[in-house]
């Protein structure tokens, strides 16, 4: 790798951070009505709430906290620091949530000192986006991707990669890798996808929020690895949609389970998302068995105590935090499709209800305070 990759791949690539402003422009206005067991009803209007991790989930978790602030006063303080980052701080108790793309294991949850609540938020799209001459619209399946961040498709022009695409011109270029150098729900999902379509991804790399690349440049959060992909003639690398339309990137169409060529957009998420969700909304969505489904499809979290009388908070503040959960999964809904996020389904919802339902202070069920 040359000293200029190198140098490039350690430093922030601050033009492609996304900022709560750049997502909230352009959208529809207004929180909707007060319901019961908002934050308004409540009479707990004004404050702030502090969350973090996921980058996946930050452009829609910033327009939702605008969106509710103008309603109730509430200030959310969102921090994009990737999923394994908003994890350590609810363990260490230093927000009022967290945010992950990957739902916590109930063996993982044994490391907690108290039960958690995790619930899905939204669904979105992992795509694969990639720089090459005049960006044109590539086919990828799978085992072909898998190939190429395993480091062995090193060439854009490989016979793998111009077999899928008759009639686009690849150029011998070589292949740069861009891949996320933090702990990341978006990597979870990216590579629990590729070890359920590639046998040698599974047995040399796995999957996880963070695993040992064969090979690449690793940029922080979803925009760091946008901006590599942007900057660096011949990257490929994995984004939630949202960054890549944000950025301009053009993203593969890829081959689903059902042999079907799929792109990705708020239709193709929701037909992943369309499945039965269990009772406590633990489900991966990825490798879809949807006839029109993304093959790289994910649901996104929120990880809070379920018990919310620690560390000297108040009533108040644990209404604060059941208010706009409540919220997120009902009014909040409305901002996830023009940021390309697709709704949660009525299951999911329904799900989300009871698993907010159970959230107490001093052991009472919170709303029913309200």
């Amino acid at each position: 790798m040359s000293r200029k990759l190198r140098m490039f791949a350690m430093t922030a690539i601050v033009g492609f951070a996304l900022t709560a402003t750049s997502f909230a422009g352009g959208q529809t206005e207004g929180g909707g009505a007060p319901k019961p067991g908002s934050a308004m009803a409540a009479g707990t209007s004004g404050g702030e709430l502090l969350g973090a991790g996921s980058s996946f989930a930050y452009p829609i978790y910033s327009k939702m906290g605008n969106e509710y602030n103008k309603v109730t006063g509430v200030k959310l303080n969102y921090q994009s620091i990737g999923s394994s980052g908003g994890i350590k701080n609810i363990k260490n108790k230093v927000v009022d949530f967290g945010g992950s793309d990957a739902f916590l294991t109930d063996e993982q949850m044994k490391d907690f000192d108290a039960p958690l609540i995790q619930f899905p938020t939204v669904a979105g799209a992992i795509v694969v986006t990639y720089n090459l001459p005049g960006n044109p619209t590539i086919k990828l399946t799978g085992p072909v991707v898998a190939d190429i961040f395993l480091g062995k498709i090193t060439k854009w022009n490989d016979p793998a990669l111009t077999a899928l695409n008759p009639g686009t011109q690849l150029p011998n270029q070589d292949i740069v890798v861009a891949h996320r150098s933090d702990g990341s729900g978006t990597t979870f999902n990216f590579t629990l996808y590729l070890s359920r379509v590639s046998g040698n991804w599974k047995s040399q790399v796995g999957y996880n929020t963070s695993v040992n690349w064969p090979s690449g440049l690793g940029g922080a959060q979803n925009a760091g690895v946008a901006g590599i992909v942007k900057q660096t003639p011949g990257a490929i690398g994995y984004v939630e949609l949202a960054y890549a339309t944000e950025n301009n990137l053009p993203f593969a169409t890829m081959q689903n389970k059902a042999g079907k060529w799929i792109t990705a957009s708020l239709q193709t998420t929701s037909a992943a998302a369309d499945t039965t969700i269990p009772a406590d909304g633990r489900i991966y969505l990825d490798d879809t068995n949807a006839a029109n489904g993304w093959p790289i499809s994910t649901l996104t979290w929120v990880i809070a105590y379920k018990e919310q009388n620690y560390g000297g908070r108040t009533l108040d503040q644990a209404k604060r935090v059941v208010n706009f959960f409540w919220w997120m999964i009902h009014d909040g809904q409305q901002y996830a499709e023009p940021l390309q996020y697709s709704k949660l389904p009525a299951a999911a919802v329904k799900a989300d209800e009871e698993i907010i339902k159970s959230m107490t202070f001093d052991g009472k069920p919170i709303l029913s305070a309200m």
